[in-house]
């Protein structure tokens, strides 16, 4: 990538009229995908009404538990899952439905080996995986656009059996040991390439006409069958409610198969050249699943069952069912390919279905690259472009339809037993309000196939560089009645929405409305902001409320994020008693308070009745400032004066203080409450002046804390930062340390130092260590896939970049420090950015021998042509080397890196 001038930094809010003139070309009317996206953005045609919105998982999820315990991954297995319908949503291997999951197309595949026919996706339950849930299958998400106009994946087939028992009996081997996870690629069945690479792709001729089509290609020596099976299937309404009617399908002609749905309509699904076609019902198997004699007919497991073991009788002779799949039985030579293709069409369709099919596939294909060629047009590298343009294809492949309802969900259904009275007293029961059926962006739809709140922030973020109108949809949605708890609370995800995450919103609402100004020429959608803004009000107040508790400004969030970065469960009780005034809880409401300080600052551009909202917020930040640094009455602070660092600080039952100092992210946190204010916007805004200068006068204890905001600096800007310029420069001696935080491929979670020498804590009795882990976790203490004790996190180091270059923008060239500590080598903080951009992109990108870190030592990964180019965004990445770890397809904050190549290109 080029480098570039480097410019001052990220654009104030409060900029002139001229800095708001956009970075890159604003696509023109003769961009397809942008006619489609405008025409989404009008309400003229939704092109979003058909997507990828199948979940790669449904089984072992707490919306389908309804065991007494809340044991959600053995109530349903994934064993059942062939022959049990679901109650909250459907799952598959490329998945494709309407925006209601009425109907779901997927594919499903048999290779003659194995025990079952594969239809969903295989993975490790928590208790199996030796570092918690993982999927154990290789797929990709290569393309995709904004109006799922075209998307493209690729699944990796085994030609030998899958290898389920041994995949859980390794890990079980292995489990509790610091030994790596035993993947897939490790049984060496791709070796010699004997496997099957299956393309799917989907194309739209229109917003409601599907073009399915699917290549399988032979990778090995040697001749191999394959069975390959479309299929389509109606969500199961009708088993839980006598409101639902139970829709059909049925074959009219061989190869045409009519349905109709009182919701969907009336539709025609064609396959082309198939050997025949099989009907069943998405009903469950009761006797294989319960033992129990259940209602006589065609279950679920019907082409499991025909298929794999030959089962005449469980299929529909009549041809009609509410499942049904193409039946393609094929023989492919080495290295020889059959192409399948499949079309649904809303309505039905006149003309036939196969006439110019290919060609319309690649004329959206083509369309794609359009579309990619505008977004990407400043970055020359063609593998950032790789690496960038598979991280938006990943993030809108992760979209879900997402469908929960809590206080039926608690209740029961009436067609169906009534769940145990001790369920209402158990998980969510505080949020019976909450009942959602909208399309959602997953941070992973295996592994976390349901929304996260902080995850969503960053996935927004990440989406608004190519649909920033979907992107505010979703922060929207998240602050829905329907959604947020009438006492402003915002559910964290689905294991417990009353758990607390860290209070992004703000800061996510805010990239995302200058994303979209700048997608649309300089022109900011403040309806959107002032929307999410009135509802961020409520929810700072529940925080102020609920998670501080001595009201001195010092917050104890609990889980935030960092589950495993401390010496025990900070959301668990502390033993002794007592409780944790968490250095990253309070600095993540100073960086919220900074956050709606800004959003309200930008409104006043429209209103100036968010003047006095601003100062309110500013006023509150000196508060957290006062409590941070223990200059006031109250404590002594959470800055340690010897070691000049944040730690969190245990306050006992008897009133004393014990400060756990571990240098870890916590400390380094209090770095992201920064923001930059245009000089002219201030002098603009009398009201606001008058209050900062009152304080300056009254209460100069309170103002002196926060660094510089009186002060103008480079081009007239005022900085606003919960750190002042001393503990900043000390936290990133620390930051750019080699031998401490700074790995080779971003900042690591926890300090280095630890390896050789671990912390240890005594607490209520209980002796406690820390050691620095770069890769897997050893305890299982907060779940088995927790992880945060050394290796690199996206999230964080995103928001470390942005603060930089945010400090860089207020102090200019004028200040330098050295990077990386010990080089000799002194760096402006933009220089500084630019630096871990680099480091955190080069993950993915191919080094000067051709590796990309991201594969670790995966031999087949690094060379072989099928697989060197296809990206994993895993959930984080080992602190020395760069190997990816945790969930493999984790876009939902990994995806940010696509912002970083964004950064890197624009220089800025």
């Amino acid at each position: 990538m080029p480098e570039g001038p480097k410019p001052e930094g990220p654009k104030p809010l409060g900029s002139t009229p001229e800095d708001s003139k956009p970075d890159a070309p604003k696509p023109g009317s003769a961009d397809p995908e942008r006619r489609r996206m405008d025409a989404m953005r009008d309400g003229t045609e939704n092109w979003r009404c058909w997507g990828p919105y199948v979940s790669d998982r449904q089984w072992g999820t707490v919306r389908e538990d309804y065991s007494e315990g809340g044991t959600a991954w053995d109530y349903f297995t994934h064993d059942q899952a062939r022959g049990r319908a679901y109650r909250w949503g459907e799952d598959g291997i490329a998945g494709f439905c309407d925006d209601r999951q009425l109907l779901c197309l997927s594919l499903a595949l048999w290779n003659g080996q194995d025990p079952i026919l594969k239809e969903r996706l295989f993975g490790l339950t928590n208790g199996q995986g030796n570092h918690g849930e993982d999927v154990k299958e290789l797929y990709y998400y290569l393309d995709a656009v904004p109006s799922h106009a075209y998307q493209k994946m690729l699944y990796k087939l085994t030609q030998a059996a899958f290898p389920y028992q041994w995949l859980i009996d390794e890990n079980a081997r292995r489990h509790g040991t610091p030994a790596r996870e035993f993947e897939l690629i490790d049984t060496g069945l791709f070796d010699n390439g004997r496997y099957f690479d299956v393309e799917v792709e989907y194309a739209k001729a229109a917003p409601d006409d599907i073009l399915m089509r699917i290549t399988v290609h032979n990778r090995g020596p040697e001749t191999a069958p394959i069975w390959i099976l479309p299929q389509a299937w109606f969500r199961n309404e009708w088993s839980w409610s006598d409101d639902f009617a139970r829709p059909a399908m049925r074959e009219a002609i061989p190869g045409e198969v009519h349905g109709e749905h009182a919701s969907l309509g009336r539709f025609t699904l064609s396959f082309e050249a198939q050997d025949r076609l099989i009907f069943c019902d998405n009903d469950t198997n009761f006797p294989k699943v319960f033992g129990v004699t259940g209602p006589a007919g065609y279950c679920k497991d019907g082409v499991d069952e025909f298929i794999v073991h030959g089962r005449q009788d469980a299929i529909n002779p009549e041809g009609l069912g509410t499942k049904v799949a193409g039946v393609y039985y094929r023989t492919v030579p080495g290295g020889g390919t059959e192409v399948v293709r499949l079309r649904l069409r809303l309505g039905g369709g006149a003309a036939p279905a196969f006439t110019g099919f290919d060609a319309l596939m690649e004329q959206r294909r083509q369309e794609a690259d359009a579309f990619y060629a505008m977004v990407q047009a400043g970055i020359a590298d063609a593998d950032a472009r790789l690496v960038q343009r598979q991280a938006f294809a990943s993030l809108l492949w992760s979209k879900q339809f997402y469908y929960y309802d809590v206080a039926e969900w608690l209740d029961g259904d009436p067609r169906q037993p009534p769940p145990s009275e001790r369920r209402k007293m158990g998980r969510n029961s505080a949020w019976r309000h909450l009942s959602t059926a909208d399309i959602m962006s997953m941070p992973d739809k295996w592994e976390y196939p349901w929304f996260a709140a902080w995850d969503l922030g960053f996935q927004c973020v990440s989406l608004s560089l190519i649909d920033p109108g979907f992107a505010k949809n979703q922060l929207v949605l998240l602050c829905q009645n329907w959604m947020m708890h009438p006492n402003g609370d915002v559910p964290s995800y689905e294991w417990a929405f009353g758990d607390v995450n860290p209070p992004v919103q703000a800061w996510a609402a805010l990239r995302v409305y200058e994303n979209d100004r700048r997608w649309n020429g300089g022109t900011g959608d403040s309806a959107f902001l002032e929307r999410v803004f009135h509802k961020l009000l409520l929810n700072f107040t529940w925080w102020v409320n609920r998670k501080d508790q001595q009201g001195l400004n010092i917050f104890e969030g609990g889980f935030l994020g960092l589950d495993n970065v401390g010496i025990f469960d900070r959301s668990a009780p502390i033993p002794g008693g007592g409780y944790i005034e968490q250095s990253d809880g309070t600095a993540w409401m100073a960086m919220y308070c900074l956050n709606m300080m800004d959003i309200a600052l930008e409104l006043t551009r429209y209103n100036p009745i968010y003047e006095d909202m601003a100062a309110k917020f500013f006023e509150h930040l000196l508060y957290i400032a006062q409590a941070m640094t223990g200059t006031g009455d109250e404590g002594s602070g959470l800055w340690d004066t010897n070691d000049n660092f944040f730690y969190d600080k245990i306050c006992m039952p008897d009133g004393t203080t014990i400060p756990m100092r571990i240098r870890s992210i916590v400390g380094l946190i209090p770095l992201f409450a920064v923001t930059v204010v245009d000089g002219a916007l201030l002098r603009q805004l009398p009201g606001f002046g008058e209050r900062l200068r009152y304080l300056q006068e009254r209460r100069s204890d309170l103002a002196s804390l926060v660094s510089r905001w009186d002060d103008p600096g480079a081009d007239g800007r005022h900085l606003l930062s919960l750190v002042r310029r001393f503990r900043m420069i000390k936290l990133l001696e620390r930051m750019l340390d080699r031998s401490e935080f700074l790995s080779p491929h971003g900042v690591r979670s926890v300090s280095r130092y630890y390896l050789d020498q671990p912390y240890e804590f005594e607490c209520g009795g209980q002796q406690y260590q820390l050691t620095y882990l770069p890769a897997e976790s050893d305890s299982g203490a907060f779940g088995g896939n927790s992880n945060w004790r050394g290796p690199v996190w996206m999230p964080v180091n995103f928001l470390l970049i942005e603060s930089l270059r945010r400090f860089h923008s207020y102090y200019g060239n004028e200040l330098k420090v050295e990077c990386p500590v010990g080089s000799g080598q002194p760096a402006t903080l933009d220089e500084v950015a630019d630096h871990l951009c680099q480091r955190l992109v080069g993950l993915f990108l191919r080094d000067q021998d051709g590796r990309r870190p991201v594969f670790g030592d995966y031999a087949l990964f690094q060379t072989d042509k099928h697989f060197r180019d296809y990206i994993l965004f895993h959930e984080y990445f080992d602190g020395d080397t760069g190997r990816g770890l945790g969930a493999g397809h984790q876009t939902g904050w990994t995806g940010l890196v696509a912002n970083l190549i964004d950064q890197l290109a624009r220089g800025s």
